[in-house]
Parts: structure tokens; sequence; C-alpha cells
């Protein structure tokens, strides 16, 4: 994202920290501890898979498991303190910026993993642009101040100018050097961390960095929780910085995948039938990356969907225009009326449906494949969707406009574990 000038006169002010980081001698592997953001994990396999990679491994704080939601933030306090007292973590020796690389196959991404100082919207230095659920940030919130850290980095995107100075020259000259760690986790990515330990280097990284705004790509709920837990102090310390990624965009684009819903209470049957006369449906042949490609086509000609669950696929579009008009808010922008997420939350799941967007009624799930699994295990349904392009998010996210919450999923998205941040050492 480029950015000429966020409304507050300022941009990105990034900040070395003292990360903390696993020991390498006393963890099995560095890719047995990692995880996926804590909103990707798979729960409950997932979850199990990765308590059971490593007795270390990050999930173990970033989703500790306790009969109560206070027990499980004292928990994962408790496991902190015990890792950093048996040395199976600690604190880097000097404050530094990181460059963190991430690469599978053609897909390669860097950026620089620093603690960002906390801005409001209004001042558009960092933009959201997808609602948030309060009970999500209620949760994050109590982790993270029980266990003073911040345990994984949000991702933020900007764009560079290409010049021969800058945060991304930076980069580009630290790869070349030996990496603080190296490890390739079990879906093939490889993985490599390095310091900026050259002052004159860290200051060419921030003075660039000042120029710009930043997009959250992934982590709404985690920048939300920053800024409340800001709210919460009285005065300047480490809380007014958040731990991210920032990725330019324009040297290393992101991929933008679509977060799919299942509805847990909600037969394949049942949602077909309350559609009749509201939207087409028709079946459509799997196996499921063919349905996909028939779910690509057709959302090049508007809102569709794709609902599984019953062995079966069906496809969910051209719903009725005055449907259209009846339930979705006329008070936005069109492109954000014509998004599939929000024909989704106004039009299917609030009149359709009727259905509640809470936990006992909704899961988000990345994984398409996870979804149809899971909806065919519990006799659930799946809705499917198509990515959003970015340049509809980003157009959207410099009107201050938000999308509904789950509406994409950027990527690559960093690997938990590699670098942490504690609010008490920094």
């Amino acid at each position: 994202m480029n950015s000429p000038g966020p409304a507050g006169g300022h941009g990105l002010r990034l900040i070395p920290f003292r990360g903390l980081r696993y020991v390498p001698e006393r963890v099995g592997s560095l890719a047995a501890v990692t995880s996926p953001p804590y909103d990707v994990v798979v729960r409950p396999d997932g979850l199990h898979h990765l308590e059971s990679a490593d007795p270390h491994n990050i999930v173990r704080l970033i989703l500790p498991q306790a009969d109560s939601a206070a027990a499980r933030h004292r928990q994962a306090a408790r496991t902190l303190r015990r890792w950093l007292a048996e040395g199976v973590l600690a604190a880097d020796p000097e404050p530094v910026l990181y460059v963190y690389e991430q690469r599978a196959g053609d897909v390669l991404q860097r950026g620089v993993i620093g603690a960002l100082a906390l801005s409001p919207p209004d001042e558009g230095v960092v933009l959201p642009h997808e609602d948030v659920m309060a009970d999500i940030v209620e949760d994050r919130a109590a982790l993270m101040r029980t266990a003073a850290a911040h345990l994984e980095p949000l991702l933020l995107t900007y764009a560079g100018d290409g010049g021969p100075t800058g945060a991304t020259a930076v980069i580009e000259r630290v790869v070349e050097r030996l990496p603080l760690l190296a490890t390739t986790t079990e879906d093939g990515v490889a993985h490599r961390l390095w310091a900026i330990t050259d002052p004159a280097e860290r200051a060419e990284v921030q003075a660039d960095l000042s120029r710009h705004q930043a997009l959250i790509a992934d982590g709404h709920h985690r920048w939300a929780t920053y800024l409340r837990l800001q709210r919460e102090r009285s005065g300047p310390g480490p809380w007014d910085f958040g731990l991210v990624l920032l990725v330019d965009t324009a040297r290393y684009p992101l991929q933008v995948r679509a977060i799919h819903r299942l509805l847990h209470r909600l037969p394949v049957a049942e949602a077909l039938r309350a559609l009749e006369g509201a939207f087409r449906v028709r079946a459509v042949e799997g196996p499921l990356p063919r349905a996909l490609d028939v779910l690509a086509e057709a959302s090049a000609e508007g809102n569709a969907f794709l609902l599984a669950g019953d062995g079966r696929f069906h496809l969910v579009d051209r719903p009725d225009a005055n449907l259209l008009a009846r339930t979705v808010p006329a008070d936005r922008p069109a492109a954000w009326r014509a998004l599939d997420a929000t024909v989704l939350h106004s039009v299917l799941l609030d009149h359709v449906w009727r259905i509640p967007d809470d936990p006992d009624h909704i899961a988000y799930i990345h994984s398409a494949e996870a979804a149809v699994e899971q909806a065919q295990r519990r006799g659930a349904t799946a809705v499917l969707m198509h990515p959003v392009s970015e340049d509809i998010v980003r157009d959207l996210a410099r009107q201050g406009v938000t999308m509904p919450r789950k509406s994409t999923s950027f990527g690559p998205k960093p690997a938990t574990g590699l670098v942490l941040r504690s609010l008490d050492t920094d």
C-alpha cells in the first residue's frame, strides 16, 4: 500500500525489541515448536496434533487448555514463566529489528519484525479493513494481560518505492548473511530469521517506514487488543507498542484467500430448502478443487457460494435483486454492498437462515478441505467462499469502510513461535 500521507502527519514508527526465542538445544526442533496463528489452528484435531509434536509447542501459550477462560490464561502465563526459568525460551541480549523470510516453491516473502507504535484508526497510520468480534478481543486481551507478552506478530503490508535505500534495501542486504535460525515446518515452508544489529541499517529502516501507512493483512483482533490494553495504562510504556511483521507488497506481493464458514446447527438439506426462490441453486460435481473452480467462475459474474456437508457440492448464486435491496444496508459504498461476505452475513445468515454470528453457531475455517470434512462429520453446512481482490480491500480501507469480519485471509502468515515479545523485559 503506497502511503503518501497519513492523516496524523506521520507514518509507521517501528522500534527494536529484545525478542524471546526458543533455545534450540532445549527443544526437539524449531519446526516442532511452531504453530500457525491461533485463529488458523483447526480445532480440536490440529490443536491436539501440535500439542503432541513437542511438549514446548507454542500452541500451549496461544491456545492453552483449561476448564475456564481465566484458568487458561493463568496456565499460559505459568507456562511462559516456567519456560523462561528453564531456559526453553530466552531473551536476545540487545533490542533489535528482525528480518523474517518465508519460502515455499515459487512463493517468497520477506519483511521486518519489530515493535510498532500504536495509533488510532483516525490517524490513518494503520488501516484495518475488517470488523472484529468483541468476545475474541476480550479473550485475547485477557491472555496478553495475564501473560504480559505478545505471543505472535500481526501481518501488516505497505508498498515501498523500490529505491536503492530503505527497509526493503536493508532486507536484501541482510539476507546475504548468516541467519539466527532456519527451519522448515511440516507444511514445507522454509523459515529464516536475522537480526538487524547495525544502528545505521536500523535507522535506514525506521526512516523509510516513517513515510508510510500500513494495511492490516492479518491480525485485526490482536490489533484491537493492543489498542484496548494501551487504553488501560495511564502512562507511556511497552504497552504503547505491538509486535508486527511489516511486508513491502510492492516487492513481495501477498496472496489473498477466502475464510470459509462452518454452520454447526444447520444441515445442508435445511439450508437448501430455505434458499428456494431467493438464490439459484444447482449441483456441482466434485472433487473439491473442481467445485472450487466452478465457484470461481460464478464469482466472476456476481455473488456466489458453495455449500457442502452432505457428500455433494451445491453452487448458490444469482441472488434475487429485491431480496438484496431489502436486506443489504444501503448506507455503504457499492463495492462493500457487493461483497460476498456482505451478502452472506446480511442476506443469508441474518435473513434467510437466521443464524446468530457467535461461536456456538458459526466457526471460521481457513482451509476449504477442513471445512468440508468437519461439515460432513457433524451433519453441518460448510459455506465455501471465493477470495476478494486485494485492490477492493485496500480501496475500502482507505475510505475508512470495514468489511464484514473474517472476509479475507492474507498470506503467507508468519509462523508463531519464532520470535515473541515480553512486556516485562522490553
